[in-house]
């Protein structure tokens, strides 16, 4: 059981708080509601570019890790198609440092064109390593748009091409803060042994002043049903055929998201699972292979990928991953199969509630979903699904017209 207390700025900055006093530190989370969807399609990676702009020095404060590594804190940062989250953990004695650090940045970031050019070479470096130059590193870059073909979950957070953050201008930028970097775009979660009253006279005194924007409405096109299998053929220079099959699913906001995620946790979470018991132990088919869920605000894809052993035929490969999928859909789950997985997911969310950094960001994306309230109900929502209700959303995602296909050759 999560404890917390939660209140709004007049500047509609939301603020959520967890006591924990069983650690001296503190995590400080600032989710900004906007990830790569909020992009424009021909200007993609500003999400991602951004979360490394904001280490680049705000008008107060020109080094930012200087202050904070001097208060004995640390801080990273990542962002998704959905959000961009910032978060750091300190000693609960230097709490206002991270209050003064971070308002400074929702304030007003140092915009200058030599920070912009660093941080746009940075980026395009991770894209040239990550995505292009490491072996199967342009998988989602491929997988995405044969996917999804209207909604921006098309293109990863890196972005579509490498030339639209090469031509990222000052304008754009400037552009790109002032519409999504506001208090009122914001949850800040704050989790520790502090004290609720302290919490409130620091964000009044830190971050009350920022004035709020105009909030965005989010008009999203939305992803037609797909009607066909969608199949692309690659050869890159790689060790091993590879197999990736995606399936349009929930989004994480419906109900039927944990019942999804326990048919994924069904198929492949551990030596035990199906696929790795079956496809790897048994038939000897696959190195590795697996199964997940992108798990997004907006609806998802159900991923099926795997390995293929030298010598084994696509063919083959991919017969076998569908006679396990067919299986699934005819209901031949087991009582103690599912008891396993569901006892697995609680041992899980019961470990990260010993962690504060995971309560704080677990309570900033909970406030953005839309009832902080589920943080509390998470086991209980896994622990009711039933393997009727597995086998029904195994039915309906399994389609071979809801599948998108990607062969990814070695040459």
């Amino acid at each position: 059981m999560i404890n917390f207390e939660k209140f709004t700025l007049d500047n509609g900055l939301k603020i959520i708080v967890h006591k924990d006093t069983s650690t001296p530190l503190v995590a400080f989370n600032v989710l900004y509601d906007v990830g790569a969807k909020d992009e424009q399609p021909d200007k993609t990676g500003f999400a991602h570019l951004f979360e490394h702009l904001m280490f680049g020095g705000s008008i107060n404060i020109p080094r930012y890790d200087e202050p904070l590594q001097k208060a004995g804190g640390e801080n990273n940062a990542f962002t998704s198609n959905d959000i961009t989250n910032y978060y750091l953990t300190l000693p609960k004695q230097n709490l206002e440092t991270a209050f003064w650090l971070e308002s400074d940045r929702m304030l007003s970031l140092a915009f200058s064109p030599k920070s912009l050019d660093v941080q746009k070479n940075v980026v395009i470096e991770e894209f040239k390593q990550v995505f292009l130059n490491q072996p199967y590193g342009d998988v989602w870059l491929l997988l995405r748009p044969l996917a999804y073909k209207v909604h921006p979950y098309q293109w990863s957070t890196i972005g579509k091409d490498i030339s639209h953050i090469e031509n990222a201008r000052m304008e754009n930028v400037k552009a790109f803060y002032k519409k999504f970097y506001n208090p009122n775009n914001a949850i800040l979660s704050i989790a520790g042994d502090v004290d609720i009253e302290n919490i409130k006279k620091l964000a009044n005194k830190w971050f009350a002043t920022i004035k709020k924007d105009k909030k965005s409405l989010r008009k999203l096109p939305v992803e037609p049903e797909q009607k066909s299998p969608e199949k692309l053929t690659v050869k890159r220079n790689v060790p091993f055929n590879s197999i990736y099959k995606v399936f349009h699913t929930c989004s994480r906001r419906e109900k039927e998201f944990h019942t999804v995620d326990l048919l994924s946790d069904i198929l492949s979470n551990g030596n035990s699972s199906r696929l790795h018991q079956e496809l790897i132990k048994k038939q000897k088919l696959f190195s590795e292979i697996n199964a997940f869920l992108t798990g997004g605000i907006e609806n998802g894809l159900f991923v099926v990928c795997g390995k293929l052993i030298k010598g084994i035929s696509m063919q083959k490969a991919e017969e076998a991953i569908n006679t396990e999928l067919d299986k699934i859909k005819n209901n031949t789950i087991e009582k103690n199969e599912l008891q396993k997985v569901k006892n697995k997911i609680e041992s899980t969310l019961v470990f990260s509630e010993m962690n504060v950094l995971n309560k704080a960001m677990n309570l900033a994306f909970a406030e953005l979903l839309g009832d902080l309230s589920l943080i509390n109900k998470e086991i209980e929502k896994y622990s009711v699904v039933t393997k009727e209700q597995i086998c029904e959303q195994a039915n309906l995602i399994f389609r071979e017209n809801n599948c998108s296909t990607l062969y990814y050759l070695a040459q």
